[in-house]
């Protein structure tokens, strides 16, 4: 797949498509020329010209519906000068389609359109957030990843990676866990924004915030030149959006996030120093050991379910494992549809949602699908 790629580079903004795909609007379907089986959903940003080289993002949907990333990020990309593709093939299940998927729609856009080879992204969201990361680890092109609701292809955090990673998770998404942890390991340049809801794409002003710092990133990389009025406007931007943080815990990591990402572009000695102050706080560490505490609680029942579900293929171990399953799965249904909103709420719906997508494929149990079937936790409650 790396050579592919090499070589898609090396043919990028060389044969540009007389074909006139309309900016400014997203196409639902635009088929590849080399494989018209295979196609995607596209934006291009109005200001379009084959004049210089422009931002893509490939997106993958865990449903093949290319329109919804695109959607997304139509904002930011018209905006900042970014290609969005989603790919309309890309799904959950075979790893071999949905790759194949991906290079169609690359190579097709590397025909169509001039395409910055320094400034090459993927985004996803679940399983197409882990189809983003393996195509950019196995590439070695991407400039960045942009995931949301789930990160690596086996789930398990590094220490660094050779690309950006802008991640999302949502307060109640089962994979919340696994975001928490990618973020806590990874050392290399990665943001993680959390917000409130479930397990989804992220929202359209997220994904402005997403490319916003992405641009930093290639500005502190030297994937583009510095553009000290766009700096300057994002700088402004994330400042407001610390002065508006409530509590201590949330002004601390506002401010260490400004700090390493505009270390070296800007003067953020202040903010240094005003995060390491909070960082000796009390309340602060009070929280910082209250929220590890609550996430070292999610994981042990997150290991006990999974120990009960093995031990139904034991048939000295089944009954009682599944009385055990049911008592603890009903618990959690009632937490979850507690009718005010806490951290324990969250939890229960982040678990037991988790319990239930996961046990599709790990368990084979009619009668244990039976229990979580009855236990689906209520839709959460807008407002």
């Amino acid at each position: 797949m790396r050579a592919w790629w090499l070589l898609l580079l090396s043919s990028t903004a060389l044969y540009v498509c007389a074909e006139d795909l309309p900016a400014g609007r997203i196409i639902d379907v635009v088929k590849c020329e080399a494989d018209p089986s295979q196609s995607y959903a596209l934006y291009v940003p109005s200001n379009y010209s084959g004049t210089r080289r422009w931002s893509v993002i490939f997106a993958m949907d865990p449903g093949a519906r290319g329109r919804i990333p695109v959607a997304q990020f139509q904002v930011a990309a018209e905006n900042y000068g970014y290609i969005v593709a989603g790919s309309n093939n890309s799904r959950n299940g075979s790893w071999n389609n949905s790759l194949l998927a991906v290079e169609a729609m690359a190579a097709d856009l590397g025909k169509r359109f001039v395409i910055d080879p320094k400034r090459m992204y993927a985004a996803g969201m679940s399983g197409g957030a882990r189809v983003a990361m393996q195509v950019a680890l196995a590439t070695g092109q991407m400039a960045g990843v942009i995931a949301s609701s789930a990160g690596y292809p086996d789930a398990q955090p590094r220490k660094s990676a050779p690309f950006a990673i802008f991640a999302t998770a949502g307060t109640e998404d089962f994979n919340y866990l696994e975001l928490r942890k990618l973020d806590r390991e990874l050392k290399s340049p990665h943001h993680l924004a959390i917000f409130e809801g479930g397990h989804g794409w992220l929202s359209s002003d997220l994904a402005v915030e997403a490319i916003e710092w992405m641009e930093i990133q290639a500005m502190k990389s030297g994937r583009r030149a510095k553009d000290d009025a766009l700096l300057e406007k994002i700088f402004a931007k994330r400042i407001a959006q610390l002065a508006a943080e409530s509590g201590d815990l949330a002004a601390l990591l506002a401010s260490e996030a400004l700090v390493s990402d505009f270390e070296g572009l800007k003067d953020v000695s202040g903010y240094a120093t005003r995060a390491a102050a909070l960082r000796r706080q009390k309340t602060v560490l009070e929280a910082l050991k209250k929220e590890r505490s609550e996430e070292q609680r999610e994981e042990r029942m997150i290991t006990e379910l999974a120990t009960l579900e093995n031990d139904l293929g034991d048939a000295d171990k089944r009954a009682s494992s599944l009385v055990q399953l049911k008592s603890l799965l009903s618990n959690l249904s009632r937490q979850s549809n507690a009718p005010e909103d806490s951290t324990m709420r969250r939890m229960a719906r982040r678990v037991l949602r988790g319990t239930i997508v996961g046990s599709i494929e790990r368990v084979k149990d009619p009668e244990y699908q039976k229990v979580l079937d009855a236990l689906r936790p209520a839709a959460r409650p807008r407002g």
